[in-house]
């Protein structure tokens, strides 16, 4: 990411990174999988976790929490969302402290472990869990849903357990997510090619000794069958070693930490939505800094040549249109489906990126790099990001439910039938019509085929995890490509009846930016 991110410094992060090395196609997908699925979905997670971390510290710990969590974890999302329109400079300053909050509630969770570990060694006396010392770390064993029922590992084959490794590997990397964001706000960087670099390799490593660190501590303070069941593991954690005195100081520290990354994933997505307007991929109403409700595109300069950001002003219209849509994950999913999906979009881009570092050694190699790893580095992680995307279809069945309802298997196929004629028929007249544009219709129509027909699927068993997520996938990826057809068709009545000065939606971003609106909340049904 750092050598794309120096080589090609601006906004929209992957967005111009795809364009350029696939073209504009895989730009555009990136642009509307990162601000409709991927941010939103964090910015849900971070929330529900948030109030999940006070419910533990009270004791509380429900499988299926309640609609008060979630009308909580709204509140929240209000809360971060009112911070970050205030002003990029109290965005800034906020997330500075918060950042600092963080390091400090890491090193006393490190703490408190070590602490545990010294009194076994010194005085034989058990202060936390007792199965860091009484059991092998890696060794299989049964695991307690959080519905309360029980998983035995022993019993999975090595195919399933190579899925169920996967998906546990997106909700790890999840908490690594953070690496890639400072390349979404190179814009706003005075010099992206020294600092991109080194907040990367500064900011990466430290990530993984504190991660892997508070992982071994939880490991230390709780009992593994405490461990699978809270989404608030910190918490549940000082409230296992210190009781709920120190607890609900720990709940104020862990709240402002997930405060912090909640702010921070917030601001990013607002600028992702405003370089998607800019390129005309989005209603250019996401594209105004520091207004609600105007035309106004902003290019992030002023004629002064100072960025509106620093002047204080804020995307407000991106940042509300993230909140919606988290609000709607937030009422719609739990913290599992959520992570799974958020790693399904994300992982799936990062994938294409970091192939296109290795084919751009290849096609540019005199392209000026100011940062540039050994090749050995993108292969690798192209092999692993490809890997876990196959391997994640081999996990069988998921421990909840996948769907909030049952799938119809009619329904399912009778869309299956709809899309498959709609594309053999365009694809028969696309050849003696030489309608060339019809292609992303032809594959829309492909993608949601398959992808209703594995909503039939899904309605036999509702926790198989293959159709679920092929499903997922299609559906959802499908929607751009049948919106592409949509505004280009539109477009050529527009230019042939010469009405474009009548036209509510002219044949431009607006055009396509509102077909990919409609088209993208419809598959989200």
């Amino acid at each position: 990411m750092a050598e794309l991110g120096t080589a090609f410094p601006g906004e929209g992060g992957i967005q111009p990174y795809l364009s350029y090395i696939y073209g504009e196609v895989f730009g555009y997908l990136a642009a509307w999988s990162w601000c409709v699925a991927t941010m939103p979905a964090t910015l849900a997670i971070l929330s529900i976790v948030f109030v999940e971390s006070i419910y533990s510290s009270l004791g509380i710990n429900e499988p299926e929490p309640p609609i008060t969590h979630k009308i909580f974890s709204l509140l929240v999302l209000v809360v971060v969302t009112t911070a970050n329109s205030i002003s990029t400079k109290t965005s800034t300053r906020l997330s500075s402290f918060f950042v600092a909050v963080k390091l400090l509630t890491i090193l006393l969770l490190i703490v408190a472990g070590m602490t545990v570990v010294f009194v076994f060694l010194g005085k034989h006396k058990d202060l936390g869990g007792n199965d860091w010392h009484e059991k092998n770390w890696f060794a299989p064993r049964s695991t307690v849903a959080p519905d309360g029922s029980s998983f035995d590992w022993s019993g999975v084959s090595t195919w399933q357990s190579l899925g169920f490794y996967s998906t546990a590997l997106y909700g790890a990397l999840w908490a690594y997510s953070g690496w890639d964001k400072a390349n979404y706000v190179a814009a706003e960087l005075r010099n992206p090619r020294k600092q991109l670099p080194l907040s990367i390799n500064t900011a990466v490593p430290t990530i993984i000794v504190c991660y892997v660190a508070a992982n071994a501590v939880y490991y230390v303070l709780l009992p593994w069958k405490v461990i699978s069941t809270t989404d608030a593991a910190a918490v549940t954690a000082v409230t296992h070693f210190l009781g709920k005195g120190v607890a609900y100081f720990a709940t104020v520290l862990i709240c402002l930490v997930i405060a912090g990354s909640a702010l921070g994933n917030s601001f990013v997505a607002g600028r992702m939505a405003v370089a998607a307007a800019n390129k005309g991929w989005f209603p250019r109403i996401f594209g105004t800094v520091g207004h609600i409700g105007t035309y106004q595109v902003s290019q992030l300069k002023s004629p002064s040549g100072t960025t509106d950001e620093d002047e204080g002003e804020s995307p407000i219209n991106a940042i509300l249109l993230n909140t919606v849509l988290s609000a709607i994950y937030i009422l719609l999913g739990n913290m599992r489906i959520l992570l799974t999906l958020n790693g399904l979009a994300e992982y799936a881009f990062f994938f294409l990126t970091v192939l296109g570092v290795i084919i751009l050694r290849f096609k540019e190699p005199e392209l000026e790099r100011p940062v540039k790893p050994f090749i050995l580095v993108p292969i690798l992680f192209s092999i692993i990001s490809g890997r876990s995307r196959i391997m994640l279809h081999s996990r069988g069945e998921a421990d909840f439910d996948l769907y909030p309802y049952t799938p119809s298997a009619s329904a399912g196929y009778a869309f299956l039938a709809l899309f498959a004629i709609g594309g053999f028929t365009h694809l028969v007249m696309l050849f003696p019509l030489r309608s060339w544009f019809f292609i992303p219709f032809v594959l829309g129509c492909a993608g949601e085929a398959a992808g209703y027909y594995a909503r039939a699927w899904s309605s036999s068993n509702i926790r198989q995890g293959t159709p679920y997520l092929i499903q997922l996938m299609l559906i959802l990826a499908s929607a751009p490509l049948l919106a592409a057809t949509i505004y280009m068709t539109l477009g050529r009545l527009v230019r042939a009846l010469d009405a474009v000065e009548h036209a509510f939606l002219s044949p431009d971003g607006r055009l396509k930016s509102t077909s990919s609106s409609i088209s993208v909340v419809l598959s989200l049904r």
